[in-house]
């Protein structure tokens, strides 16, 4: 008994906050100047005598600044959110003559609506109980309450929220990455058909049942970096350094588009790496990326022979991740399975230093998995692949 007290006294301790000062800093200061530019605004915009800044904006401005990646303080949720709460609030408020019954109502149906509206933002409970309680000048104002203080307040926050984060290089609006193409297959990608995938994390979500301050999305990143530091900790010892390809063929950007087709042809290989005049890594150019070019060429010029001022350089892609040579091999498993069929090694002055391939890492993996177990995957011993 004494225990279970213990630990249900301990359950009203506060929670870390795993943050670092930096964040913390952010987030007061975005506030300030939140606030301060909504003030004032609002107060030229609409005057001394008429309620031009609410409350509820400074709830609003913890999420904004403080939290930003939280789903409750993205747009829709602040604009929405804000905007229904206080049409519900007007709405209560003159139909319902008790203002404490009022007041209640108008916050219930508020989060019913932004349960309905994905737009559920903490601050519009309190939009809701302001169009309530807020006294003759909010009355005087009537349905327009909904356009100015609050609309108006919730705009110029939004702004000075998207300009303030995305100065400090916030990912504010919150965008997630793509996911990695597939090759338009109802086959989910090779990275979630063994482990964790998108599917046990919606099962779980599911039968927990209760609404939790971060999306799914961020959720999931979540998992597979911890998935991904567990993976580190255990083979993090074999590195790019140790399993990459060194004898490696490269294109020149200023070679002819034709001489990377022979060398695809003769090496037997998908991609090759690109280097610039000076000899450092430029991009990759890849067998689709050329044969995408070739069939944007005329019925007349049909290949690369038929077009000798292609070059190299206008086929290759630069945007292409590379890796380091002391980066664990585990890390590249997941984006190699995924996506990427060659990942070129570079050091600090972007020279190749080497490739690793999908077959490169499949070795690398076998070997490692070998080693762990002291035997084969299964147990069984190696099994032959059928001719």
């Amino acid at each position: 008994m004494g225990v279970a007290f213990k630990r249900w006294l301990g359950s009203f301790a506060p929670a870390p906050v795993g943050v670092n000062g930096r964040e913390k800093l952010y987030g007061a200061v975005g506030a300030l100047l939140g606030l301060f530019c909504t003030e004032w605004v609002g107060r030229h915009a609409l005057g001394a005598d008429n309620p031009w800044f609410i409350a509820p904006m400074g709830a609003s401005a913890v999420l904004l600044f403080a939290a930003p990646a939280s789903p409750l303080a993205q747009p829709w949720s602040l604009m929405a959110g804000n905007l229904v709460s206080a049409l519900i609030g007007v709405f209560c408020a003159q139909f319902i003559p008790v203002p404490g019954i009022a007041a209640a109502v108008a916050v219930a149906l508020a989060i019913g609506a932004m349960f309905s509206l994905r737009c559920l933002h903490p601050p519009s409970g309190a939009v809701a109980l302001t169009a309530v309680l807020g006294g003759p000048a909010v009355a005087k104002l009537g349905y327009a309450f909904a356009l100015w203080p609050v609309a108006l307040n919730s705009v110029i926050l939004l702004c000075i929220a998207v300009v303030f984060n995305g100065a400090l290089k916030r990912n504010y609006p919150r965008r997630h990455a793509e996911p990695a193409a597939g090759h338009n297959t109802r086959d989910p990608i090779p990275s979630a058909r063994l482990g964790f995938s998108r599917a046990d994390l919606d099962e779980a979500l599911t039968q927990r049942g209760e609404l939790l301050d971060i999306s799914k999305e961020d959720l999931e990143e979540i998992v597979l970096a911890a998935e991904l530091r567990a993976s580190v900790r255990r083979f993090g010892d074999v590195r790019c350094a140790d399993i990459m390809s060194r004898d490696v063929v490269t294109v020149m950007e200023k070679d002819p588009l034709d001489y990377a087709v022979r060398l695809f042809d003769k090496h037997r290989v998908q991609a090759l790496p690109v280097l610039d005049s000076a000899g450092r890594y430029a991009g990759m150019i890849a067998q689709g990326d050329v044969l995408a070019r070739k069939s944007r060429l005329t019925p007349v010029a049909t290949d690369a022979e038929s077009a000798p001022d292609l070059l190299v350089a206008d086929c290759m892609r630069s945007e292409v991740p590379f890796a380091t040579p002391g980066l664990p091999v585990i890390e590249l498993a997941r984006p190699m399975s995924d996506s990427l069929h060659c990942v070129p090694v570079l050091d600090e002055a972007r020279h190749l230093q080497g490739l690793v391939t999908q077959s490169d890492l499949v070795a690398a993996l076998y070997q490692m998995a070998v080693s762990a177990n002291s035997q084969p995957a299964g147990g069984a011993g190696p099994h032959k692949l059928a001719a």
